[in-house]
């Protein structure tokens, strides 16, 4: 791992869901860190808690013990207001399905985080025009969802997560919905940004051949990290 700065970590995070006599332990006891400008990969089968490890790091959901840390500050003693300014601010989320909003262009939902987080209509657009350039997608900026194709709408949320230049990316699954050669298009897209941009990515995934494009992997299983090597090996 390089020397750069730790931009978000884990830290003896374990994570159950409780009803009545439902018990249910999805993370245990799980330690990672993650650096700036470093790309990494969440690999695991379904249900070894992968995504709600995610999740736990966005501060979409709180752990059961252990606390998550993003740029210094410790997202469970944050007030529902602060987390909102942190997750707008230092996070971005690609999810396997876009969420664009259906009724806005392209060029509005990549601007949508500028405007929640105070910045004016006028830079709202200017930033959004950037990163749709930079994705390849600035001549589709006033085409809706619904007029684009499911490569270019997974790129358009890449933008959108990039917009307010955070300091690390979450990735869920954002290449499962696609053929594979627009899979590929779209994860050399994310990885050419966080390159350009220094900012750190998390993907989950259960592909090994994506986990290995990565820095580094993760796995998890039952819960638990069992291996955080540099290296993956693809069969």
């Amino acid at each position: 791992m390089s020397e750069q700065a730790v931009v978000i970590e884990a830290r003896d995070v374990s994570k159950r869901y409780s009803d009545g006599d439902l018990d249910v332990p999805v993370l245990r006891q799980v330690n990672f860190a993650v650096r700036a400008g470093e790309s990494v990969a969440i690999l695991g089968a379904s249900g070894s808690g992968k995504s709600t490890l995610l999740h736990l790091l966005g501060g979409l959901d709180s752990p059961t013990s252990g606390e998550i840390r993003c740029g210094g500050e410790t997202l469970g003693t944050l007030g529902e207001r602060a987390l909102g300014r942190l997750r707008n601010q230092s996070l971005g989320f690609v999810y396997q399905f876009h969420h664009l909003l259906p009724e806005f262009s392209a060029l509005e939902n990549v601007a949508m985080p500028v405007l929640i987080g105070g910045g004016s209509v006028c830079e709202a657009n200017a930033r959004a025009h950037t990163l749709l350039g930079q994705v390849g997608l600035a001549h589709r900026g006033r085409h809706r969802p619904g007029e684009l194709s499911g490569g270019e709408r997974q790129r358009v949320a890449i933008a959108r997560a990039l917009v307010m230049v955070p300091r690390c990316v979450l990735a869920d699954e954002p290449t499962g919905n696609l053929d594979e050669s627009t899979a590929e298009a779209v994860l050399s897209t994310m990885l050419g940004l966080k390159r350009d941009w220094g900012t750190a990515l998390i993907v989950v995934t259960h592909d090994r051949r994506i986990a290995a494009r990565l820095d580094r992997v993760v796995e998890l299983r039952n819960g638990q990290i069992v291996d955080a090597s540099s290296r993956v090996t693809v069969t």
